[in-house]
């Protein structure tokens, strides 16, 4: 979701940095990016080693969680061709999975701008024991689908989102946002979802696609 479908990265860092200021602490861009694609627990152990506070990790996430939940009402950054592309893969009867290490009350406010059951399944950061870049989150997501992780195809923007997709056996097409994506195996890369439709989609399975080959 973060980063591939809505470009809320910034609503993250933005209330990364007055949470930290409000304890004192100094937070860096590389701090940000870091965290970019991680579970949200593991945001809240960075952050609260980083501050002298008595909040725990879990409180670390509820503020985060307040403060984006707050922008995300306000304003849904989609980013460029996503909402098209759902819309298409929906109009096809194609059956998607949201994977997100967001937690359900953050998904919500955002799902209310798609018809109803756009996805057919909904994994998050709240519903998993390992998160990204373990596979846990993809193999439950496929499992869910009931289709195997070879048939399904992931949208990712971070390394650690492409990492677990990855390794769950999923193709994975990596839609840089706001950190560098290193080349791997299963991967391939494209500048945007603009022009990304669901024939498109269906060839990435049956070749090793290099950024720019995409039809």
């Amino acid at each position: 979701m973060d980063g591939t479908l809505v470009d809320t990265e910034p609503y993250w860092m933005a209330t990364e940095v007055e949470l930290v200021e409000e304890h004192g602490g100094t937070w860096t861009t590389e701090d940000a990016k870091h965290l970019v694609g991680h579970s949200l627990m593991y945001s809240g152990e960075y952050i609260r080693e980083r501050l002298e506070t008595s909040l725990t990790a879990e409180e670390v996430v509820e503020r985060l969680l307040d403060g984006v939940v707050e922008r995300v009402q306000h304003s849904v950054p989609w980013c460029p061709g996503a909402r098209e592309l759902l819309l298409a893969l929906k109009a096809d009867g194609v059956p998607c999975a949201l994977v997100t290490m967001s937690y359900e009350r953050f998904v919500a406010p955002i799902l209310e701008h798609l018809p109803p059951e756009t996805f057919r399944v909904i994994v998050t950061g709240d519903q998993v024991d390992q998160g990204k870049p373990h596979p846990e989150p993809y193999l439950t997501a496929a499992a869910a689908l009931g289709v195997a992780p070879e048939e399904c195809i992931a949208i990712e923007d971070s390394g650690t989102g492409a990492t677990s997709a990855a390794a769950a056996g999923c193709q994975v097409l990596v839609v840089p946002n706001h950190v560098e994506v290193p080349p791997g195996e299963r991967r391939t890369f494209v500048d945007s979802l603009v022009g990304v439709t669901p024939a498109v989609l269906k060839t990435l399975p049956d070749r090793d696609l290099a950024a720019g080959d995409l039809p």
